[in-house]
C-alpha cells in the first residue's frame, strides 16, 4: 500500500546545486542574504555569489581538483555557506565535521571520507592539527586565520564558473550519520539529492517573496541545519542570520532585534520557548512559524509554545539519507502529535518489520520512503547501503510510524536502537565498546532514557570488575575524555547481570522496563 502525498506534486530542475541556490540574485542583488548575528557582518546576494565563484577559482588554483573532498569542521558563521558552495562550484565534495569531535573522531571521517582538505575556526585548530596526521591533509585552513594555519583569505583568487558536474550521480556532500554498529557511515547525497528536497518542500513550508528573515543556530554541519536552513532559505530568498551556538537570550535578542519571522528548533528550544521566563521580556511579534526537527515534539509542548508565542508551531521529519525532509506539516495544516503529511514527489510505506506486509490507515509498522530526496547510499559500505535502501529504491527508515485517514504521520517508536539526544544520533554500541575497555567495567549495556528535554539520555549499565569500586562519575568522565559532548552517558547504574539472549543479543528492552 502506497502512501502519496496530498500537496501539489513540483518541477525538479536538474542542476548543480548552487546554480539552484543562487538562482534569485538577481532579483534582489543588494538584500542582505548571511547576516552573523554576533558581529553583524553581512554579505548581500550579489556579494555571496562573488566570494563563491572567487574562493572556488582559488582552491582550483592550488590545485583542488573534480571529486576531490573538503572537510569542513566549523559554527554557523557566514563564511560556512560561502565554502560549502565554493567546493560545490569547483566540482568537488565537502565533508561536514561536528566541530566538538575530539580529534579521533575527526581523524576517523577524514580518513574515511578520503579528504585532502580541511577548513576549520582557530577555535579548533588544535584539535584539527592532531586529526590530520596520518591522513592525506598537509595544512590546516582557518575561517578567522589564526597563527600556524592557512588564512582562508589567502586562497581566494579569480572567480570561476560551475566545474562541469553530472547532478544525478555526483556526489556533493558527504554528511557522516551513526549506526548501531558505532561507526559512523558516510551518507553520498548528489547535486540532485539537494536541489530535489528544496524543491520538494515549496508547498510545505511556504516562503512570502520579500521580507522572511530566519534564525539559523541549528548547526549547518548537520543536515537538517545544511539543507532546511542554509540552502533552503537561501535558495528562496530569505535572509539568514546566523549564530555560532544556542543561547536562549541571544537567539530571542536576535528575533526582536531583527524581525526574525522564521525560527527553526529543536524540542529541547521549543520546550523552552513554552516554559521559560526569559521568552517574557522579548517581542516576538515577527515570527510567523516556529518549525521543529530531529526528533518527535510532544503535542502537548508544540501547543503550548503555540499559544505562548502567539505563532504556529508546527514539525517535520527527516534523516540525513533523505537530504533531509519527507514529511513536514504546510500551512494550516497543524495535527497535535503528527510529523505532517508525505511531501510532494514521495512515496511511503508502512510495513510490519515481521511479516514485511503493507500496513493500512492507522496500523504501526516501519516507515519506508521512495523519492528523489533518497542517497546514493552510504560512502564504501555496500552492507550498509543494501540493508537500509532497498533494491525498489526505498529506504527503510528503522522508525516506526502510522498515518491516518488525514495523510499524516506520526512517528511511535524505533526499529534501530539509535539513542536521540537533543535531536544527535548516539550509537549505544560506539559507547559500550568504549566502556568496555575501562579495566573496572566487565559488561555494559546502553540505552535511552525518555527525557521531556533532550529526548533521551544515554544510560550505562554496568557490571563491575570483582573488587571494583568504580564510580558513576569516574565513568562518565572516562567516556567524556574520548567522544562528543552529546554522546556523553547522562546516566549510571550499577547492576549484576546484562540480560541477553541465547545467541548474546542484548535485551535491551528487559533493560528499558527496569530504566
Amino acid at each position: 500500500m502506497l502512501y502519496t502525498s496530498p500537496l501539489p506534486a513540483v518541477d525538479i530542475p536538474v542542476a548543480p546545486v548552487t546554480e539552484f541556490v543562487l538562482r534569485r540574485v538577481n532579483d534582489h542583488p543588494e538584500k542582505p542574504a548571511l547576516i552573523d548575528g554576533t558581529t553583524g557582518r553581512t554579505y548581500s546576494f550579489a556579494e555571496l555569489s562573488d566570494v563563491i565563484h572567487r574562493l572556488a577559482g582559488g582552491l582550483v588554483a592550488r590545485g583542488f581538483a573534480p571529486g576531490d573532498t573538503l572537510a569542513l569542521m566549523a559554527p554557523n558563521l557566514p563564511e560556512y555557506a560561502i565554502i560549502f558552495h565554493a567546493v560545490a562550484v569547483a566540482g568537488g565534495v565537502v565533508t561536514t565535521v561536528n566541530p566538538t569531535y575530539g580529534a579521533d573522531e575527526v581523524a576517523f571521517q577524514l580518513r574515511d571520507a578520503g579528504a585532502t582538505e580541511l577548513v576549520t575556526v582557530g577555535m579548533f585548530a588544535e584539535v584539527a592539527k592532531e586529526a590530520i596526521t596520518g591522513t592525506e591533509i598537509s595544512e590546516v585552513i582557518t575561517i578567522d586565520g589564526v597563527a600556524g594555519t592557512t588564512a582562508l583569505d589567502s586562497i581566494f583568487g579569480d572567480p570561476i564558473q560551475q566545474s562541469p558536474v553530472n547532478p544525478v550521480d555526483d556526489v556533493v556532500v558527504l554528511p557522516y550519520s551513526s549506526g548501531t554498529t558505532g561507526l559512523p557511515k558516510g551518507v553520498m547525497l548528489t547535486h540532485h539529492n539537494l536541489v530535489a528536497n528544496i524543491c520538494q518542500c515549496d508547498h510545505a513550508i511556504v516562503y512570502q517573496p520579500d521580507g522572511e528573515v530566519a534564525l539559523a543556530f541549528l548547526p549547518f554541519f548537520h543536515i537538517y541545519g545544511m539543507q532546511v536552513l542554509m540552502n533552503g532559505l537561501l535558495a528562496n530568498g530569505v535572509t539568514v542570520v546566523t549564530l555560532p551556538r544556542f543561547d536562549l537570550d541571544q537567539a530571542l535578542s536576535l528575533v526582536q532585534e531583527h524581525r526574525i519571522t522564521r525560527f527553526f528548533a529543536v524540542p529541547p528550544v521549543v520546550l523552552a520557548l513554552a516554559k521559560h521566563p526569559a521568552v517574557d521580556s522579548y517581542d516576538l511579534s515577527s515570527l510567523v512559524q516556529v518549525f521543529s526537527g530531529a526528533a518527535p515534539l510532544g503535542a502537548e509542548i508544540a501547543m503550548e509554545a503555540e499559544k505562548r508565542i502567539g505563532c504556529e508551531v508546527v514539525q517535520g521529519y527527516g534523516m540525513t539519507e533523505l537530504s533531509p525532509v519527507s514529511h513536514t506539516t504546510p500551512p494550516g495544516m497543524f495535527k497535535a502529535g503528527s510529523s505532517g503529511v508525505t511531501v510532494s514527489n514521495t512515496e511511503s510505506r508502512i510495513v510490519d518489520p515481521d511479516t514485511g506486509e503493507d500496513q493500512p490507515f492507522g496500523e504501526r509498522g516501519e516507515l519506508w520512503v521512495r523519492g528523489p530526496q533518497v542517497m546514493k547510499g552510504y560512502l564504501n559500505n555496500p552492507e550498509a547501503t543494501a540493508a537500509t535502501l532497498d533494491s525498489d529504491g526505498w529506504l527503510h527508515t528503522g522508525d516506526v510510524a502510522i498515518i491516518d485517514d488525514d495523510h499524516h504521520m506520526t512517528i511511535v517508536d524505533r526499529v534501530k536502537e539509535l539513542i536521540k539526544y537533543n535531536g544527535f544520533q548516539v550509537p549505544p554500541a560506539e559507547l559500550e565498546a568504549l566502556l568496555i575497555t575501562h579495566p573496572e567495567v566487565n559488561d555494559v549495556a546502553v540505552i535511552g532514557i525518555p527525557d521531556e528535554s533532550a529526548g533521551e539520555l544515554p544510560k550505562a549499565f554496568i557490571v563491575r570488575s570483582p573488587g571494583s569500586e568504580v564510580t558513576a562519575e569516574d565513568l562518565q568522565a572516562f567516556v567524556a575524555e574520548h567522544v562528543a559532548s552529546y554522546k556523553h552517558i547522562r546516566l549510571v547504574e550499577f547492576i549484576d547481570e546484562i540480560p541477553k539472549s541465547a545467541s548474546g543479543k542484548i535485551l535491551r528492552r528487559l533493560l528499558r522496563d527496569q530504566g
